[in-house]
């Protein structure tokens, strides 16, 4: 883990502007980049705004509250952990403007999340009959089965550590739920040590449901925490207890392996793994209420500045609160249930690996199934004539029907070459699992390479037809996750085309062998000759706005923050070309300074899917040959261009291309529903009609197109 550092924030009045001021329009591109962590801020922002929304049912409100909580747990272990270490000053330690204004800005997020948890949607919910009782709310027979419960479930599992010479403050691990207790009187040695931490074993669920008998006609709910503070005073029996707080830290939680010195990266990372959990302190949350001599004293523990206390006025972790929204029973309050069509363009009494021999095939997740995926693979694996499956593994869960498929094929004696991205944050734990299994049974499994992350989605077949090999594949712009296919926008493609094919053989072979990349003629691959072909299309798309041609950009991802693309951008806007970018998360470029990114325009859809397809249009003139459309696992972003395995592909089916722009371009452009503009400074406005309503959702009319 990264080595700890004191650090304190100030915002200094002589920071660096966001924009330019008078800046000359040669220097302009470099400035104007927005702050990242503010970026991520302002996404946030857009999805607590969702749970602001009365056309959004009450428990998915409750839900995007939830999304903003993990969210921003992320943001403090990852983003946050590592702005701090490139900004901290080695002398002095002092992290000042815009880091400090993020600081600041995270503050009033967390204060805005908290107050529409207390002032709107728990007294929504109340008076929808379902309710989070704390102790002063429970009647005489709630309060005796709260008592049962602990005694029973919760008691046998705390041990109070009294604080001295001899019990030092204990290890606290990452995001784990613990309280700081003060007491008064003395111990059992007639000693005068006045603090004690509980920590709250993480099997113990944090919301427990009322029996009905008990709930008089409502759905009520406790905490855990209100079951223990019920009952704090019973486990210091001899002492008083004066104070206490239920309190969480949030640590940085990236993992630090040197891949140049470890020989085998699955061991280093699986040690590496337990680790994580006491990485640096980088944020400390206390409840409201808590003393401010107790706050101090934590504070000291974790070696954290004042401005890493945040003072909730609720449960210190509005994650948990999922649980109670999975308990619930109310279809009213939820949003009805999706459930994705068969693509139309395969049969469903034939052969995938058929179907998409004669022709590509384009799926649209989650308006379309991730199913006929799973079938190719089981096809796949059940055809005597497939000799080789191989795949690259990113982010599958820990229960996967493909990576079952693929144990399965390693059996039947396919050959079987798993590319496992040990190194997907968060995922390393399940991904070394199915590393580990893979190989058990005979499948060739490689970790990618040295210092780059296998971000790109293949699955390549390779099957005997007659007295040759054939290969067919499928690419995706997302995971092979069919859980988060339900959730996200993404899209997959099927192929039979010899030349991506092969390109996509080729990516395998180096990425198992370390020979140097063969030349692709139809993929993009990062970080060889991804980012540089992007700029190449848009200084194409400039050249011919510079000759009154007709020139137009539209792409779609979830991230801008590649300062080189963003240059590319901006020349290219400066050149006169339409430029629209569909930005999900965090945006750098700054569009609408007038004399620069004028001509640019961003927006970001924040709707009840997660949008996550990348698409990436360009047109330089009006015949069918001066335009290009690319789908690919990048965001442009330096770490995706530069430190990742990315793929990006063509789609020259002239009937697919349009559906594309049709289905993932259009609607979004014309969303006034689920839509934000960005402004040059930063920020973000909803997009509505003049009446404030809003009458066009991209994401409703694809589900309802694809029905």
């Amino acid at each position: 883990m990264k080595s700890s550092k004191t650090m304190t924030m100030t915002a200094h009045q002589d920071a660096a502007p966001d924009l330019p001021g008078a800046a000359s329009t040669a220097a302009a591109p470099r400035a104007l980049l927005l702050n990242r962590e503010r970026s991520i801020l302002a996404f946030n922002r857009r999805v607590l705004a969702q749970a602001r929304r009365a056309d959004v049912p009450l428990l998915e409100r409750l839900r995007y509250v939830c999304i903003v909580s993990s969210n921003m747990d992320e943001f403090f272990e990852v983003r946050f952990a590592d702005a701090i270490e490139a900004a901290s000053d080695s002398d002095s330690g002092t992290i000042h403007g815009e880091l400090a204004r993020a600081a600041e800005e995270a503050h009033a997020l967390i204060d805005e999340q908290y107050a529409l948890f207390n002032d709107e949607l728990m007294p929504a919910l109340a008076r929808e009959g379902i309710v989070l009782l704390n102790h002063a709310e429970r009647n005489e027979a709630q309060r005796a089965w709260v008592a049962q419960y602990f005694h029973r479930e919760v008691q046998p599992l705390l041990v109070p550590l009294g604080l001295d010479p001899s019990h030092p403050f204990p290890q606290v691990a990452n995001k784990s739920l613990n309280f700081i207790v003060q007491l008064g009187g003395l111990d059992a040695y007639g000693r005068e040590n006045g603090i004690a931490i509980v920590k709250v074993p993480r099997v113990l669920p944090r919301i427990i449901r009322l029996p009905d008998r008990i709930s008089e006609g409502q759905q009520a709910f406790v905490q855990l925490t209100s079951v223990i503070r019920a009952h704090l005073s019973e486990l210091f029996p001899s002492r008083t207890v004066e104070a206490f707080s239920q309190f969480r830290v949030t640590r940085d939680s990236d993992l630090d392996v040197d891949e140049e010195e470890v020989k085998n990266l699955r061991t280093a990372l699986r040690s590496e793994l337990s680790a994580r959990h006491y990485g640096e302190a980088i944020r400390l949350e206390v409840v409201r209420s808590c003393p401010e001599d107790l706050s101090r004293f934590l504070l000291a523990q974790f070696d954290l500045p004042e401005v890493a206390l945040y003072r909730v006025n609720g449960p210190v972790n509005l994650v948990r609160m999922n649980t109670m929204i999975d308990q619930v029973r109310s279809k009213a309050h939820r949003f009805k249930p999706h459930e994705p069509s068969w693509p139309k363009s395969l049969p469903r009494n034939r052969s995938i690996i058929q179907s998409i021999a004669e022709r590509d095939v384009l799926l649209h997740h989650p308006f379309e199934s991730f199913e006929p995926v799973v079938q190719f693979l089981r096809e796949a694996v059940e055809d005597p004539n497939v000799l080789a499956i191989k795949q690259t593994i990113y982010r599958t869960g820990s229960e996967s029907v493909l990576m079952e498929l693929l144990l399965e094929a390693a059996r039947r004696g396919k050959e079987v070459l798993a590319v496992v991205e040990l190194k997907a944050r968060f995922d390393e734990e399940a991904n070394i699992n199915w590393a580990e299994r893979l190989e058990a049974v005979g499948a060739q499994v490689v970790y990618g390479i040295v210092g780059l992350k296998t971000h790109a989605k293949l699955l390549l077949v390779t099957r005997r037809q007659g007295q040759r090999m054939v290969r067919h594949a499928h690419l995706s712009t997302g995971n092979y996750n069919p859980k988060t296919a339900r959730l996200y926008t993404d899209l997959g493609y099927f192929t039979s085309d010899p030349e991506i094919t092969t390109d996509i053989e080729a990516v395998f072979q180096h990425l198992a062998s370390l020979n140097p990349m063969a030349v692709t003629k139809r993929l993009l691959v990062a970080p060889t000759s991804l980012q540089s072909e992007m700029v190449a299309l848009l200084e194409k798309v400039g050249e011919a706005a510079r000759k009154g041609k007709t020139a137009r950009v539209v792409a779609k991802f979830n991230s801008l923050t590649d300062p080189v693309l963003i240059d590319a951008l901006v020349r290219c806007g400066q050149a006169g070309a339409t430029v629209d970018l569909i930005v999900r998360g965090a945006c750098m470029l700054a569009p609408g300074v007038a004399g620069v990114t004028d001509h640019i325009r961003v927006r970001s859809v924040v709707g009840r899917f997660l949008e996550h397809s990348r698409v990436f249009h360009f047109r330089w003139g009006d015949g069918p040959t001066q335009e290009a459309l690319y789908l690919g696992s990048a965001d442009w972003m330096s770490r995706n261009m530069e430190r990742r395995i990315e793929v990006a592909w063509p789609v020259r089916d002239p009937e697919l291309r349009q559906r594309v722009i049709d289905e993932t371009l259009v609607p979004y452009l014309h969303d006034d529903v689920d839509a934000w503009t960005l402004s040059s400074d930063g920020s973000y406005q909803p997009v509505k009609d003049s009446d404030g309503s809003g009458r066009h959702s991209a994401q409703r009319a694809l589900a309802h197109k694809h029905r």
